[in-house]
């Protein structure tokens, strides 16, 4: 893993009520099974000045073969898009949704990999900010007053070729941030192939969060994705499509265990190739779609 970093930050919705200057909030809810009903519940009400982001339309590009449900975005396109919120040099930008951050994380690796280090999650989301008894609000968000500058590659990515050299090679941790039963064949609700990669080991986002959504505490999170990382040269993450894997990658630097590679086309891109192998059930069991 690259260098520890320490800006995988959390803002509490108690910080986020207080006056700030220079600071651009971004809705980020969105449901696969339903992707109109984040945009739908932004309108219906959303932290005054919020902006939304839309995991289809803004945070991922237009799929194209063998890339995975959702690649990642023009880079002319991010510019234009934090340049329309106002994001300048200085501006702190706080992502949140109502799943613990699982879509909120991927704006603010997408910051990053623009080269934007003031970027925030909101711990615990819009339900921890309705827990307060703060408000929301119908009206659109003030124009922005920032102009984005800034140059995509600033965090590490690894494609399909990458992930099997580095699997084939034993120089390579994968953490597969989906859901065991996902990871293990027993269901798959999206993708047409179920399985995982041979070789990625399961460490579903949802084991960072607390039962309210929150992240665990720091300690909590060092002890228990230290003990998945422990001695790997390289860590890697995936997931889907390359959304909540930026999850994982967020919980690694909040707990100080340095920043891990990201796979965008994650398990939608790799079943894409049908050459590319596939497990199910216990790690290490090939399905017969592998036997030549």
């Amino acid at each position: 893993m690259t260098g520890i970093a320490t800006d995988a930050r959390l803002v509490t919705a108690a910080e986020l009520a207080a006056p700030g200057d220079d600071r651009v909030i971004v809705d980020c809810r969105f449901n696969l099974a339903s992707p109109g009903s984040g945009e739908q519940a932004y309108r219906a009400g959303h932290i005054p000045g919020a902006w939304y982001a839309h995991l289809d339309r803004d945070l991922a590009g237009p799929p194209a073969p063998g890339s995975g449900r959702h690649p990642l975005p023009d880079p002319a396109a991010l510019v234009a898009l934090f340049s329309r919120w106002g994001v300048g040099r200085t501006t702190l930008v706080v992502a949140a949704d109502d799943a613990g951050g699982a879509i909120a994380a991927r704006l603010w690796w997408l910051l990053r990999w623009m080269g934007h280090r003031r970027a925030a999650l909101l711990d615990g989301g819009i339900p921890a900010w309705v827990a307060q008894g703060l408000p929301l609000s119908t009206a659109p968000p003030s124009p922005g007053r920032g102009t984005f500058t800034g140059t995509p590659g600033q965090m590490p990515v690894l494609d399909a070729a990458d992930i099997a050299a580095g699997l084939r090679e034993r120089s390579l941790l994968l953490l597969d941030a989906r859901a065991r039963a996902r990871y293990l064949g027993e269901q798959e609700p999206i993708d047409p192939v179920a399985g995982h990669i041979p070789g990625a080991v399961n460490a579903p986002f949802q084991d960072s969060l607390a039962a309210d959504g929150r992240f665990r505490g720091r300690a909590v999170l060092r002890t228990m994705l230290a003990g998945r990382t422990a001695g790997a040269p390289r860590v890697a993450a995936m997931c889907g499509s390359g959304v909540t894997a930026c999850h994982t990658i967020f919980a690694l630097e909040h707990a100080g265990l340095g920043t891990a590679s990201l796979y965008p086309g994650s398990w939608s891109g790799w079943i894409a190739d049908p050459a590319h192998p596939v497990a199910r059930q216990e790690p290490g069991s090939l399905s017969p779609r592998d036997s030549g």
